[in-house]
């Protein structure tokens, strides 16, 4: 019922950037916290950075000062700038939302978008 498209991933040398965009779209009544977590090979999914709806953000320690997150509520839309690539960071990054449906209304939902690689070579 809530669908969400990423877009941004790719391949970059270290020290580059690279900016993710994730938007929800579906039957949805309110969206809450909006937030981007990695997956890298052989290790389990972590978060990255999330804001929530009155845009307040928090960052993985590893991220901080180099990754900004923000959102534009008009769009459903939540982005992920990330500056100053490491080696480190490339994994694959997934975008998820929490809120609430309008159809079956008041229903919470939360939902996983499919995934964007971001290969950071050194």
């Amino acid at each position: 019922q809530v669908q969400l498209v990423e877009f941004g991933g790719g391949l970059v040398q270290a020290g580059g950037s690279l900016r993710l965009s994730c938007t929800a779209s579906g039957v949805i009544f309110s969206i809450n916290a909006m937030g981007w977590y990695r997956q890298a090979p052989g290790k389990q999914r972590e978060l990255v950075a999330i804001i929530s709806s009155g845009g307040n953000t928090n960052y993985a320690d590893s991220v901080k000062g180099r990754f900004t997150i923000s959102r534009d509520n008009a769009k459903n839309t939540v982005y992920l700038q990330m500056n100053s690539l490491k080696p480190e960071d490339t994994a694959v990054y997934y975008c998820n939302t929490q809120g609430r449906l309008t159809m079956p209304a008041g229903r919470a939902f939360d939902s996983w978008g499919q995934g964007t690689q971001v290969t950071v070579s050194s």
